[in-house]
């Protein structure tokens, strides 16, 4: 069978992720992982992701259901939900950058006892109770040590987010059960299981963003480093790959960049800047041709493409973007593209349909 061309990489991106929409559980099974970001430009990244992948999704709907749903907050490559069962393949973990030292071992052992007599606890009652004061935080700032120290022991899986109180995450105790196999072998299955994750998450990837996500792993798995080096040695060999003008591609071996089954809709959409089709900046430009750049931290006089630019995809193809804020329930949006603006009727109805989806996905918040 002839190798993939980049138009079949192009419609397999798209196709694999943007699936048939169908329930919260379900869609979050199926993307494994789903990147969380507090802005609101016009609604937090994880909200964008899943209304293009759950029925009739409204913003927040995450987290007002996430309390009934078999998911948990916690790190993979970043910060995120992701399915419960996946922790076990991340704990347990240590921060390898800023052990804690003994002083703050017993701190946590205090407040972890603290958590489970009490069930369930918000930072501000940790803070009444242990009085940990202020600390420096990582911009040089002053910050609650209790909310450092909860946020060091959710890492650690010590504690997880059982709800969210106005967005501040509330805590309880996690119980491993059944231990988690910590043996070299163990860390080896579980480190081959978080590489599969990644790829299935985001193929397919060219050579060096999958170099790069296993690098990213090492903050949500930094333990099993080793493990994960040799796991990606591994892949290369037993991946779907081939060569594409200079560049090599990978995706699960029985996926099929060429299947006729990719055939990307008419609609246009709207995307997160962190969602599955667009996150890989490497590959974006690979695919669509020009550089896409996330500016919401780039000072205003610096930006090319706005504070939160959605990237705009028809088709296969990613066209432009849309910076949207939403005023008295009326959308306000203003688009930018690397090129010439589309044109045509087909296209115009296309974008005043995502508009209109956009506008009922924020009746939501």
């Amino acid at each position: 069978m002839p190798d993939p061309t980049l138009d079949d990489m192009r419609r397999y991106a798209v196709a694999r992720t943007l699936f048939k929409p169908t329930t919260l559980p379900r869609a979050i099974q199926r993307l494994g992982f789903v990147q969380a970001d507090p802005i609101r430009a016009p609604a937090r990244a994880q909200d964008l992701t899943l209304r293009h992948r759950v029925k009739d999704y409204r913003a927040g709907d995450l987290e007002r259901r996430y309390a009934k749903l078999d998911i948990e907050e916690d790190c993979l490559v970043n910060y995120g939900f992701l399915p419960r069962e996946h922790l076990a393949l991340l704990h347990p973990r240590e921060a390898k950058k800023k052990p804690w030292d003994a002083a703050t071992r017993r701190k946590a052992a205090d407040v972890l006892a603290f958590v489970r007599e009490r069930g369930e606890v918000h930072p501000r009652e940790v803070e009444a109770h242990f009085a940990h004061g202020r600390m420096t935080n990582y911009w040089g700032g002053s910050s609650n040590a209790s909310t450092h120290l909860l946020d060091g022991m959710h890492y650690r899986g010590m504690l997880r987010v059982v709800r969210r109180d106005s967005g501040t995450r509330v805590y309880a105790a996690v119980s491993h059960s059944p231990p988690i196999d910590d043996s070299p072998t163990g860390r080896a299955l579980r480190a081959a299981a978080l590489l599969e994750l990644i790829v299935r998450k985001y193929a397919p990837l060219p050579a060096s963003s999958l170099t790069y996500l296993v690098r990213l792993l090492n903050y949500g798995a930094p333990h099993l480093a080793t493990q994960t080096q040799a796991a990606l040695r591994e892949a290369r060999e037993a991946l779907g790959s081939c060569r594409i003008d200079g560049t090599t591609w990978y995706w699960p071996t029985d996926e099929n960049p060429r299947s006729r089954r990719h055939a990307p809709d008419d609609a246009v959409r709207l995307l997160a800047p962190f969602d599955p089709v667009v996150w890989d900046r490497r590959r974006f430009e690979l695919l669509w041709g020009w550089a896409y750049k996330f500016e919401a931290y780039t000072p205003a006089p610096k930006r090319q493409f706005g504070y939160y630019a959605l990237p705009m995809l028809q088709h296969e193809r990613v066209l432009g973007w849309a910076n949207v804020s939403a005023r008295a329930g009326s959308l306000q949006p203003s688009f930018g593209y690397p090129g010439k603006k589309p044109t045509g009727a087909a296209f115009r109805a296309a974008l005043d349909d995502e508009m209109q989806r956009m506008t009922h996905f924020l009746a939501g918040r």
